[in-house]
């Protein structure tokens, strides 16, 4: 666990239901500045959905969600969107690379978006793919590159507006055994040398154990 006391997020009385589904049945979370949290639980169980929300991807039909110090529970849209792209970076389980562009052009995406000078933002997206071991890949396309390539265009993706946290949902869960570890190493390296906090959804048990602290979520309540 890092040594700090400093809470990042903090979500409390968090309900989410899909038509007479309730998914979510009143979560409180504490999320720590510079930790990585995994949270886990059955198929099923609401953990994606709560991601999403504590990511800002959707809205809670109840509760309220500090992030950063900031209450960002009525943003909104054209200012929550500004929040996202300023504190916050996704990683998903397909990567969702944009297939007509180089591994260069989609981690600058985030940067143009926004509105960053764009001789900065490349020299800034050439570095991580250098620190993601990508230096030789940087003009080829997603299709040109191993899963486990585009998975680290991913992750570098997620880093070049430089956030607080980082979102990622099952980010090894298409990789092989061999990218699977890398791309763990790979995040808990992310995390010593940027300081940014990582919430990550997975079911892989040696991610899982290797995190500061465990979450588990069960019929849309955290269990333990």
């Amino acid at each position: 666990m890092p040594h700090t006391t400093n809470i990042i997020l903090s979500a409390t009385g968090i309900h989410k239901s899909f038509g007479n589904v309730s998914v979510l049945r009143g979560i409180d979370l504490d999320i720590y500045q510079g930790e990585v949290l995994c949270i886990v639980g059955a198929s099923g169980a609401g953990k994606t959905t709560l991601l999403q929300i504590l990511g800002t991807l959707d809205c809670a039909d109840r509760g309220t969600l500090t992030i950063c110090g900031k209450d960002i529970t009525g943003l909104k849209s054209d200012e929550l969107a500004l929040f996202r792209n300023e504190n916050i970076g996704f990683v998903f389980q397909f990567h969702q690379l944009l297939p007509e562009f180089t591994a260069l052009e989609n981690v600058m995406i985030p940067g143009l978006l926004h509105g960053d000078k764009s001789s900065d933002l490349r020299l800034r997206a050439e570095q991580l793919l250098r620190d993601m071991g990508l230096g030789d890949r940087m003009s080829h396309k997603p299709s040109e590159l191993s899963g486990g390539e585009r998975q680290r265009v991913a992750v570098a993706r997620a880093m070049v507006n430089k956030p607080s946290i980082i979102f990622a949902d099952e980010p090894s869960g298409s990789l092989d055994t061999n990218g699977k570890q890398q791309l763990h190493e790979l995040l808990f390296d992310m995390r010593r040398k940027a300081g940014v906090t990582l919430v990550i959804v997975t079911h892989d048990e040696s991610l899982a154990s290797s995190a500061d602290r465990t979450v588990r979520i069960t019929d849309g309540i955290i269990s333990d």
